[in-house]
């Protein structure tokens, strides 16, 4: 196991509740470093427990693990019916997901400006080998980089965006919106990436392979640091990526706060102490991506779920000193095939 990885995890035991993981992330914890450990960050987009807890797939849950039986099942399915054998291919993009991913490319194409920040010219690395990647005239494409692009648009539709000069971003996954902001060199962005381990370490990881490795200040840099000056750490770095319970340590104001799906799965009450400090921090945009009808409760005892879903209104009430500008599931969000709805929403500092 990494030093960085052991010393994140040795500081998170002593960490106050409010920046430890949650119900849902508890075992999520637990699933990744196993996975980490037995098969190496080298191939974290493969793995079994990062594909279910922070790198979204378009594909069917078990495709890449049983690809066989969906492709028996299609198989089949032309062998009985004549009718249908022309549909295989259809059937097949379906199942791997291609024809939702293509969807969400269409949007993106039609929605993007040659606008500050830029997002005309990205194509995803392919560090941590990749289990899914659609190529779209001759650019690599996954669900996160699409999700990141398509509420970067959305967001582009109300404000002009050409001073926004600093992002935060909680629960940044394995570091997509920083591959975004931080690769196209039209971008002069400073970007900070605040995560849980493990999800910290691989998002360290992540960045310094395509950003840069003295490009990104990672938690060994920063948590000795008395305070974490905004604008001192952006001529030093192109971004960093540290634990969450150095927040209270960050000085200086943000253009751009974002959370993407994240915060659904956390409490109440971490959200707030969370939102707290974007306040503090004086954020002049909030992008957040939520379920509208709130995470699946927990039903037992070792199961995966949360206490008390996060719906719209509880942001409403935790972002007193923000207007709510606007909410979007269709077409920038998502809206599941059993009605669920994965709901884009924009707040201005008042």
């Amino acid at each position: 196991m990494s030093s960085l990885l052991k010393m994140m995890l040795k500081d998170l035991m002593s960490a106050p509740a409010l920046y430890q993981p949650t119900t849902f992330w508890k075992i999520g914890v637990e699933r990744i470093c196993d996975d980490l450990k037995q098969f190496g960050i080298e191939n974290f987009r493969n793995l079994e427990s990062i594909l279910n807890f922070f790198a979204p797939k378009y594909g069917f849950p078990d495709y890449y693990l049983e690809p066989g039986h969906y492709r028996q099942i299609s198989k089949q399915i032309s062998i009985e019916n004549k009718l249908l054998q022309r549909y295989r291919m259809s059937l097949d993009q379906f199942f791997s997901g291609e024809l939702q991913a293509t969807s969400d490319y269409r949007v993106y194409k039609a929605t993007t400006t040659l606008t500050h920040p830029y997002v005309d010219k990205i194509s995803e690395s392919t560090v941590g080998n990749p289990v899914e990647q659609f190529v779209f005239e001759n650019r690599r494409f996954s669900r996160s980089l699409l999700n990141y692009l398509l509420g970067i648009n959305y967001l582009k539709r109300f404000f002009n965006l050409e001073n926004i000069r600093t992002v935060l971003e909680i629960g940044g996954g394995y570091g997509t919106l920083g591959e975004i902001l931080l690769k196209d060199d039209r971008n002069h962005c400073f970007y900070m990436n605040v995560d849980i381990p493990p999800t910290s370490f691989v998002a360290t990881y992540y960045l310094k392979q395509v950003i840069g490795e003295h490009s990104i200040g990672d938690y060994a840099d920063l948590k000795n640091k008395t305070t974490l000056d905004i604008d001192a750490l952006s001529k030093k770095y192109k971004g960093v990526v540290f634990c969450p319970w150095l927040i209270p340590k960050i000085q200086g104001e943000v253009d751009l706060f974002v959370n993407f799906i994240s915060f659904q799965e956390m409490e109440p009450e971490v959200v707030q102490n969370y939102l707290l400090h974007v306040d503090r921090l004086r954020a002049k945009f909030i992008l957040l991506r939520n379920l509208r009808e709130g995470k699946q409760k927990i039903r037992k005892s070792g199961g995966v779920g949360v206490k008390d879903p996060i719906q719209g209104q509880d942001y409403d009430a935790f972002l007193s000193n923000y207007e709510l500008i606007d909410t979007n599931t269709t077409p920038f969000g998502h809206r599941t095939e059993d009605g669920f709805h994965s709901e884009l929403r924009i707040y201005q500092r008042r």
